[in-house]
């Protein structure tokens, strides 16, 4: 049975809440209680689930006791954990791809335990001091992977594929993170490396959002749409607004509720549900309060984008879809 506008899993990004306190400590360390605080928060704006964005909580690095205590928060607080996005723990680190390949391995576990569907990696790297220093982190180039380089597109390869094996091995999709300058940067390479690494349950997180709000040049986000949604399984959707002079190199975005921005995501999704798409949604704010622009994304798919029955013609993806039972979206 196909996902409707009424149970599409749909989960929070936990961008908005900082993954250490005033005082220092970092959430994997709190009480219980502050991990309830949090995800009751997301409940009460309307979310049935959280996508455990390991900016806030690292999953990977709870032990065995802490994992069972925040599965049991989790579950008493009412929300679903379907999704867990692992962030800037590239396996193609020149220094710590060791670390972040065990790291990875540990997130899997974890996300198995936790009763998840999908894990997200992606390729990009810690932000730069540089990056840092601006409103927006975007607006400065931070890392590049190796264009041409055999040895590091192959190692990428390599060790996604062994990622994606231990993931199907607990029953987990493994979805990559498109992301800018990567060999995620862009629709041809996304495509290229699930078609490398070529196992069924690895495929694409198309986050269109990190490539279009670069202040330079992009591809148009309907080629990147046409590309990338037949071997997506997994989405982070945001959208910003953008201008752009050409004549004069100017170049502008900034963050933008869904319905707003460049991306016309009424259109994108009728190429995803063509293109064979059943994947969990996770919608995603930068700036201001994320949790309640988020909330309003979610909002805006529910009411405008997604298929509001089930009878509708879907397409043949090239990437396996997942299909837990979704948790009813959540009524305040």
């Amino acid at each position: 049975m196909a996902y409707t506008a009424e149970n599409w899993p749909i989960t929070a990004a936990m961008l908005p809440f900082p993954g250490t306190s005033a005082q220092g400590t970092h959430i994997n360390d709190a009480d219980p209680s502050a991990w309830a605080a949090v995800l009751t928060e997301v409940k009460e704006a309307g979310f049935a689930n959280a996508d455990l964005t390991d900016s806030w909580v690292r999953p990977g690095d709870l032990s065995p006791d802490r994992l069972a205590e925040f599965k049991q928060t989790a579950q008493d607080v009412g929300i679903g954990t379907p999704a867990v996005s692992a962030i800037r723990r590239s396996v193609i680190d020149g220094r710590n791809w060791e670390a972040n390949l065990a790291y990875s391995h540990r997130t899997i576990d974890a996300a198995a335990e936790l009763g998840c569907e999908v894990v997200s990696f992606g390729l990009h790297q810690a932000i730069t001091p540089e990056q840092q220093k601006q409103l927006w982190f975007w607006t400065v180039e931070g890392h590049k992977d190796p264009e041409g380089d055999r040895e590091t597109w192959g190692n990428a390869v390599t060790r996604l594929r062994e990622l994606g094996r231990h993931a199907a091995g607990v029953g987990l999709l493994l979805s990559l993170e498109m992301y800018e300058d990567t060999y995620l940067g862009t629709a041809d390479s996304s495509v290229r490396l699930v078609q490398d690494i070529g196992l069924p349950n690895v495929g694409l997180n198309p986050d269109l959002g990190n490539l279009i709000r670069l202040h330079r040049p992009v591809e148009d986000w309907r080629e990147l749409v046409a590309k990338t949604l037949p071997y997506a399984n997994f989405w982070h959707m945001k959208n910003y607004l953008r201008d752009e002079d050409a004549s004069r190199d100017m170049y502008v975005a900034m963050p933008s509720p869904m319905e707003s921005g460049l991306i016309n995501y009424r259109e994108a999704f009728k190429v995803a549900l063509a293109a064979g798409f059943q994947g969990i949604l996770c919608t995603e704010h930068y700036g201001g309060d994320g949790l309640s622009v988020s909330a309003s994304n979610q909002d805006y798919l529910r009411r405008h984008v997604l298929p509001k029955t089930d009878g509708y013609a879907l397409g043949s993806s090239q990437v396996a879809q997942g299909r837990q039972q979704p948790a009813q979206p959540a009524r305040v």
